[in-house]
Parts: C-alpha cells; structure tokens; sequence
C-alpha cells in the first residue's frame, strides 16, 4: 500500500511532506480506516452541513494544508455543501443564537441534523462542531460520535472564510448584513435581560453613596480646620460635620454673634444650651480675626458641603426605594445599604443568586481570606455582612455561628428576589423572623422555629400579597380601557354632530330647490291657461308634463321626509295642499271648454 509521491493523489496530506524520507514514500496506508466526516457550521443566515472529502486527520496540520484552506479552489476540492437551512426570520436567529450559546440543541438543529445526516452506511459517521459545549449536547441526543478539534477546526476556518462562496445565492454584503443585524439583537437581548430590575442602578447609587460619605468627611475637616483659625472653641462644641457647616456659615463673623441671632443658632443646632455656649465661647475666643474676602470663601464652600450632605440624604432614600423594587426580600432582612454593597460586590443580582452561602458569608473579605490561606492561619468569618445589626448584637462566641446563618439566609433571599415574578418582601421578613430566633436561641436556649413551617407561612401570605397586586393592575387596566372607550365614543360624537350639520345643510338647499320648482310651475301654469283654447292636443300634453313634474316633485319629496324633522313635515304638507289646489284651479277652466265643444259638435 506505500505509493511514490508523485503517483498519490493526496500528497498534500502527507505525514512529513517536507522531509526527504517521506517525499519519496506516501503514509496513504493511513486512509485504510476511513470515516465520513460532516462539519456542522452555525451562522446568523442558518445552520450549514458540510461533507468533508477523506481526509486523514495527521495531514491537516501540515503548513501546505493549511495555505490551502486560504485558496477557495482547493478548499472547494476538499469540502462541499451536503445541506442549508436558512433561519426563517431574525427572531428565530437569535434564539437558536441563544441557544448555541447556552449549549441547548434548539429543535430547528435537531430536525436539519435528523433530516441530513447521514446514519447507515458502511462508513462510520462523525459530526464535527466547533463548540465542545454544544457538541456533548448534541452526543446526548445523537448516537454518533461528535469531534471538536483537529481537522475540525481548519476546515471550520475556510468554512467561515469562503461561506459566502459554498452556499449558491448568498453574497458576501448579506452575509456581513445577517452577522450585524444578529450581534447587534443578541447584544441588545442581553443588556435587556431582567430589564425589569435594574440592579445597575443599584450598584451605582451605592458606590456614589460611599463616594460621597469620604467626600463630606474630607470637605468637612477642610471647613473645620479652616474655620478654626477665627474660631476654635466651636470645634468641641459642634462635633457632626454637616451641622458644623451650617453653624459656620450661619456665624460668619464671631464678633458679630448677638443675643438676637441665639434664636437662628438654636434652629441649626436644635439644642439651647449648645445654642448658648456658643454664644458665650464667640464673647472669649482664642480665635485670630478674618478678613471679610476669607469669609466670603468660608461661607460659600461650607454651603456647598451642606448641599452634598442634603443631596447624599435623597440618594439614600432613592437607594432605598429602588432595593424596595428589586431586592425587597434582602433589604427586608440585611438593610437596604448592606443588602445593595453585596449586590454591588457580586457585580449583579444574578451574579449573587449563584452564589453559595460559604461564598456570601465572606463577600468583601477575599484580601483576609487569601492571606489566611498563604500563612495557613485563621479564615475570616464574615465579609461585607459584618455591618448587619445581628452579628453586633451577637455575642462573641456566636458571631461565627450567626454570620453563617444570615450568609444562608442572605442566599434564598437573593434567589427569591431573582427569579420571583412579583416582588414582594414576604419572606425577607420571615428570615428575619427566623434569625432573631436564632440569636435568642443562642442567648437563651429557646427553640426557634423549623425552615419549613415558617416557609409554607410565607408562600401562604406572598399569594394572598400576589393575588391583592394582580387585582390592582386589573384595576388600573380596566381603568384605562374605559378611559380609551370614552375617548373613542366623545371622538365619534363630535363626528356624528358633524354629520348631522352636513345633512341640515343638505335639507336646507333642497328646500329652496323646491320653492324655485313650484315658482317655475305655477307661471307655467299662468302662461299655459290661455293659450289651452287653441285645440285639446296641446292641452293633453302640457297636462302630461304637469303630471310627470308633480311626480318628479313628489319623488324628490319622499327622498328628503327621511332626514326631515316632524315641524319641516308639516310645512310639506302644506305646500303640498297649496300645489294640488293650485293644479286642480288650473285643469277646471280646460274641464268646462271641452263641455262647451261637445255641445256645440252635438247641435250641428
């Protein structure tokens, strides 16, 4: 089976092509076991199936293999299309996008491998995938055997270079054009995850919260030391910063302070006896005098210290407001501010869901726990929840028992704010509950309450709260539907009132038209009288013409009585009965002409 070099049809696949030895004698004896090998290739157009022509896997990583994977004429010589399936819309790109990331076999993938793969035959099938984690899910579907490497990944390679050459009616510009549109919406999809719980908000106020509380205390030691030249004694008088601001800015000038102004200074320091020492320390201060220009300054950057400490008071309360929205259950048990630094720690409420109980128990303390490691000492025994009011009250031998027991209950609370459906803090209450049991139990020896029966107390109570909140959005929808249908009946009968001024109108120029009807007829009528002696032809005519413009007239009639009102019926009426006798006024002078001339035939 060893052939010459020149004579084999695969030398480019050859072990060791470079070498003299190997020029001259060709390791096709390799290719005696053969396998058929199909590449599955994902892109934002479809799932590709690719054949891949006998190839041994020692020849793929020859460097000439390699340069040949770059020429879309030889890579066309090694692989061909067997199958496409192109993604029916973008919505279904980016779930089976979604799906291949998360290592799932979407049932798009598992129908297009069933119906092109290959399964009898006397070659052993081989599925090759670049993904490994999508591979081992595709072999717990499948019965064949998946490859990840190797020959895999340079033909996956071309196949990514010259796919808009092995599929017929694709373009290099649809192709670029499908990859955008589909990174661009799982890009989106994925900031838009739990959109409902924005924990960035939450991440962000806290770390401007802590921001701000060095900011103020290096503002407020910048006022005080500052201020102190002119009036050192307030200092011992006044110790929080925020307060110590305003009493500056209020004070200015010590020399200036008056009986007068005790009652503004007890409003700031909300104390009259503090109020009153520092009327007496401004008479006897140690202080050096200050020009009015330094004051100035005093004054206008302990006003804007102040601002910070009243702005840092709203951010607390939004902070609050938001943990309420999407931690309710941590911040019911651990604080808002506690419960927002683990939040933030962890990088996202899902990040700290994930997390176990050892992990959270020892958030923030990673520096202690390595250095504890590296000199094989003592581990810390609480992190970040080291700021919760139970592990102060804690003796000092239970602190490490009842950090381990708020860790745990810290966990399911973060997994139930996550993955609950309607926040409620129901069973962050409860866990409180719980560990105030806990540390009495360690103080006293009373048993606290089982995990199950306190849970199945607030599964009960968080439906009651779910189906009370369901009832007041069906409320408020069924409230805004009947503002909508009110809107639409008030649009439609401003419509109909148009109408109906248009149909009046209507009626009123009809009306007329039929006055100037009846003016013509009756002069017709008048002009017609004499000249009906001349002979009865002319007669019978014009009464058939009266007779076909009363119809007419009465047709037009009936037409209008359907948007006539009853008043405007009467007044047709009447002019009704005025044209009949007017007609009937006219036809009796040609009645008794017409005796007259039989009376006369009759006698001659």
């Amino acid at each position: 089976m060893w052939q010459s070099a020149e004579t084999c049809e695969r030398r480019l696949f050859c072990r060791g092509a470079g070498s003299e030895r190997t020029r001259s004698v060709c390791c096709c004896r390799d290719l005696l076991i053969m396998v058929l090998l199909h590449v599955l290739f994902e892109h934002a157009a479809g799932y590709a199936l690719f054949a891949v022509k006998e190839v041994e896997e020692i020849g793929m990583l020859l460097p000439q293999v390699e340069e040949s994977v770059l020429s879309i004429g030889k890579f066309n010589s090694m692989v061909s299309l067997a199958a496409f399936f192109p993604f029916k819309s973008a919505q279904a790109a980016l779930e089976n996008m979604n799906a291949i990331s998360e290592g799932v076999v979407h049932a798009d993938l598992k129908l297009f491998l069933e119906t092109n793969l290959p399964r009898s035959g006397k070659k052993k099938a081989v599925l090759g995938v670049s993904d490994a984690k999508i591979g081992a899910a595709l072999q717990e579907e499948f019965s064949i055997s998946i490859q990840t490497g190797g020959v895999v990944a340079e033909i996956g390679r071309g196949v990514r270079l010259h796919f808009h050459s092995l599929v017929k009616g694709l373009t290099a510009q649809a192709a670029s054009k499908a990859q955008l549109g589909l990174g661009h919406s799982y890009s989106r999809a994925k900031v838009k995850f739990n959109v409902n719980r924005a924990d960035n908000m939450i991440i962000q106020s806290i770390a401007l919260l802590d921001q701000l509380d060095k900011d103020i205390n290096t503002f407020s030691m910048r006022v005080r030391e500052w201020y102190g030249y002119h009036f050192p004694e307030l200092i011992k008088i006044v110790s929080e910063n925020s307060m110590y601001c305003r009493v500056a800015q209020l004070i200015g000038n010590r020399k200036e302070l008056s009986e007068e102004s005790l009652e503004s200074l007890e409003e700031v320091v909300m104390d009259s006896a503090k109020a009153q020492a520092i009327l007496e320390a401004s008479r006897s201060s140690m202080g050096m005098d200050i020009s009015p220009i330094d004051l100035i300054n005093i004054e206008r950057f302990s006003n804007r210290v102040v601002s910070l400490a009243a702005y840092r008071l709203e951010l607390q309360e939004y902070l609050r407001s938001k943990m309420s929205q999407v931690a309710p259950n941590l911040a019911a048990l651990i604080g808002e501010v506690v419960g927002a630094r683990l939040i933030s720690h962890a990088g996202s409420l899902t990040n700290l869901a994930k997390y176990p109980a050892s992990t959270v128990q020892i958030l923030g303390a990673e520096k202690a726990l390595f250095r504890a490691l590296k000199t094989r000492g003592n581990t810390p025994k609480y992190g970040l929840i080291f700021h919760s009011t139970f592990i102060g009250r804690a003796a000092a031998k239970n602190k490490g028992r009842i950090s381990r027991y708020l860790a745990n209950k810290c966990t399911i609370a973060s997994r139930i704010d996550c993955f609950s459906e309607l926040p409620t803090s129901v069973f962050g209450d409860k866990l409180r509950e719980q560990v105030e049991e806990r540390l009495s139990f360690y103080e006293t020896g009373e048993l606290p309450r089982k995990n199950v029966d306190v849970m199945k107390e607030a599964v009960k109570e968080a439906t009651d709260v779910a189906a009370e909140i369901k009832r007041k959005l069906e409320k408020k929808e069924k409230k805004r539907k009947k503002r909508e249908k009110k809107l639409l009946e008030a649009n439609g009968e401003a419509s109909g009132d148009a109408e109906v001024e248009n149909g009046e109108a209507e009626t009123t120029v009809v009306k007329k038209k039929k006055k100037k009807q009846a003016a013509e007829e009756m002069e017709v009528q008048e002009e017609e009288a004499p000249a009906a002696e001349n002979g009865a032809e002319e007669t019978s005519k014009k009464k058939k013409k009266r007779k076909s413009d009363v119809e007419e007239a009465a047709a037009a009639e009936n037409q209008v009585e359907e948007t006539d009102t009853p008043a405007k019926k009467k007044k047709k009426q009447k002019t009704e009965t005025v044209e009949t006798e007017a007609a009937e006024e006219a036809e009796t002078p040609v009645t008794e002409k017409k005796k007259k001339k039989k009376k006369r035939e009759n006698a001659d």
